[in-house]
């Protein structure tokens, strides 16, 4: 291919305001280029925190395909979209890099109303085929000749839903072009035959072996002798029926590969040939390193996967000595009790130091699974092992759950098998904005039968609800938040909860307040400012979403004639809907209620404190929305 003379530049990224720039650079300045890239992106993710170690990794990959194909008429659909860093800074939002994951700045994910170069917005795994066949068939429609490309992990192709959608691919026949990106990580290091499969890399001298002891072996016959013949006519041939080629081609595409997904000389010569040759779905297989080009990254890529603030110089995150997190104490104890209840299995989906089961794994490997991105599988499977006995705990972030919907309800909750969800992540978490905000499992999970709900108030009611899960004979759910507890502490002995029974943690006789999990100490800091100002607040802990403590919360609510709900949840259909339902049942309908939660919206990324103010369920909106019911009574 033919590549322009060198442009003179001391700084190559700012004279990138589009694609249409970098198609005018050598080699050697696409080269500098890179390196401009990665030095912005682990800058500015040391200040804002990010997905530093999957973008750093497609950087070379990410250049390669804005120069050959015609973004953003061309589509590039980013699977997940946590290594769009350098696609972001190619696009022409260079100058608002630095406001990247902060409130009211930059996604750290594709948004399509960010830029037209975000083809499809995505923040969850294994979507980029199943979009990227969608987007080629409407193309063949129309008569346009515009291509699709997918990018996806070899951590993302574990999922059934990329398998479904190569199917689907293959047998429309269409012009789609898929890049496999080979890392060997998703976010935990990948499991599973799969990944076996696609990180066999074979060496110059490997193959070399292996065709003399073909030749050896073949030669003796005449049907050896013309499969050699078949072999020889075609190197790649040979190649891919030793290399993940064969299974792609079984799936009806067109397969090349692996090529180093770092040498930007062989991506460009590879994607200029596809892009003007394709007949039919192509499957790219790239092979490039995690956290490429910063060190620390790239010797511990799944630290870097989604990493806080952190020095740049050492590596290593800036850290307070706070409470310890919910995710901690789940982990901690789960491997205490597993100590003594040899009945725990643990799983994870990709997510084994994210949900703080490092430990369980190194002290129980033989009763630890990693099923990979696959959460349906995971439930599934954790059904299986429930029927045997056996007490799974599967712990997956609480927006993750919403992929594996059908397998609580049809796998686990209809045989009512003894199966625990742990639900991390609940309620709002942060940066990472909608796509990862768990703010809708209240919600689906509250109206399947069979199904017992907890949410703790604080890290140690957290241990006791564990316990208490993993010895019910029935499905239950823990949902608790991400981030730092409340530095209580913790009970030497863990005790059952009686399921279905509350706690009444403060009385009060103008105004009841309701909250679940988190929003518990909010509502008793409420409760203190009421108290300053002559409003007397009963505070209720429920600790269960189902079933609920009906008499306590009766009770209460006809004592005061006034009640408001708070949760860290979306309030359509969630903990206050199923209190309103209660109050019906009661015939206590005519209680006057306020129910605060997230409202019909998605909510946006940025601090959990601002989150929880915009959507009134911290405790001065507590306060107010308190003084206005109480006002509202009055009239």
């Amino acid at each position: 291919m033919s590549i322009p003379e060198p442009i003179r530049s001391t700084n190559l990224l700012e004279n990138v305001e589009s694609p249409k720039d970098i198609r005018e650079f050598s080699i050697a300045q696409l080269e500098e280029l890179a390196q401009d890239l990665r030095d912005t992106i682990v800058q500015t993710v040391s200040r804002t925190g990010g997905h530093l170690a999957p973008s750093l990794g497609v950087v070379e990959l990410t250049i390669a395909l804005h120069y050959i194909f015609d973004t953003p008429n061309d589509k590039i659909i980013w699977d997940v979209g946590h290594q769009s860093y350098a696609h972001k800074l190619l696009t022409g939002r260079r100058e608002q890099f630095a406001t990247l994951r902060q409130y009211k700045g930059m996604s750290g994910f594709p948004k399509t109303k960010e830029s037209e170069y975000d083809a499809f917005e995505t923040g969850h795994s294994s979507t980029s085929i199943s979009a990227a066949t969608g987007i080629t068939l409407a193309k063949a429609l129309k008569d346009c000749s515009q291509k699709a490309i997918a990018v996806i992990g070899d951590g993302s192709m574990t999922a059934g839903m990329a398998f479904e959608a190569l199917n689907h691919a293959g047998h429309l026949d269409k012009d789609l072009i898929v890049v496999l990106n080979d890392n060997e990580m998703s976010i935990s290091p990948n499991v599973g035959a799969l990944s076996n499969f696609l990180s066999r890399k074979l060496t110059g001298k490997t193959m070399s072996r292996v065709k003399a002891h073909l030749v050896e072996k073949l030669g003796i016959s005449d049907v050896g002798e013309n499969i050699l013949n078949i072999l020889r006519k075609s190197e790649e041939s040979f190649k891919s029926f030793f290399t993940p080629g064969m299974l792609f081609e079984a799936f009806k595409f067109n397969y090349i590969g692996p090529i180093d997904g770092h040498n930007l000389e062989d991506l460009l010569e590879t994607l200029e040939t596809v892009r003007d040759t394709s007949q039919g779905p192509m499957l790219i297989h790239v092979l490039t390193k995690k956290g490429k080009g910063y060190e620390p990254a790239e010797i511990n890529p799944d630290i870097f996967h989604g990493i806080g603030p952190f020095d740049i110089v050492s590596g290593k995150p800036h850290t307070s000595n706070g409470p310890v997190t919910y995710t901690k104490v789940f982990g901690d104890t789960l491997a205490r009790m597993a100590q003594t209840d040899k009945r725990i299995v643990a799983i994870s989906a990709a997510m084994t130091s994210g949900t703080g089961l490092v430990k369980f794994a190194e002290e129980f490997p033989d009763r630890f699974v990693d099923v990979g991105i696959a959460e349906q599988h995971a439930l599934t499977f954790a059904a299986g092992l429930a029927s045997e006995g056996l007490r799974p705990v599967v712990a997956i972030y609480s927006s993750f759950y919403q992929r594996a919907l059908d397998q609580i309800i049809h796998d686990i909750c209809i045989p009512g098998l003894p199966v625990t969800l742990a639900i991390d992540r609940a309620g709002v978490v942060g940066d990472d904005g909608p796509t990862h905000h768990g703010v809708f499992d209240l919600s689906f999970l509250s109206f399947i039968p069979n199904m017992v709900i907890m949410a703790p108030k604080d890290e140690d009611e957290l241990r006791h609800m564990l316990f208490t899960a993993v010895n019910h004979n029935g499905p239950t759910a823990i949902r608790y938040p991400r981030g730092a507890g409340h530095d209580v502490e913790l009970s030497e002995k863990l005790q059952p909860l009686e399921i279905g029974k509350g706690e009444l943690l403060a009385e009060g006789d103008d105004i009841l307040l309701l909250p679940i999990g988190n929003r518990v100490y909010s509502a008793l800091k409420a409760a203190d400012g009421l108290k300053k100002i002559g409003i007397g607040a009963a505070v209720i802990n429920p600790r269960f979403v189902k079933p609920l403590d009906g008499d306590l919360i009766a009770h209460w609510a006809r004592h005061t004639s006034k009640m408001i709900t708070i949760e860290d949840n979306v309030r359509q259909g969630g903990f206050g809907s199923s209190v309103l339902e209660l109050l019906s049942r009661s015939d206590l309908s005519g209680v006057k209620t306020r129910l605060l939660g997230h409202p019909d919206n998605f909510v946006e990324h940025g601090p959990q404190k601002t989150l929880w103010k915009n959507s009134g369920i911290d405790a001065p909106s507590i306060i107010q929305t308190a003084i206005q019911l109480m006002a509202e009574s009055k009239e």
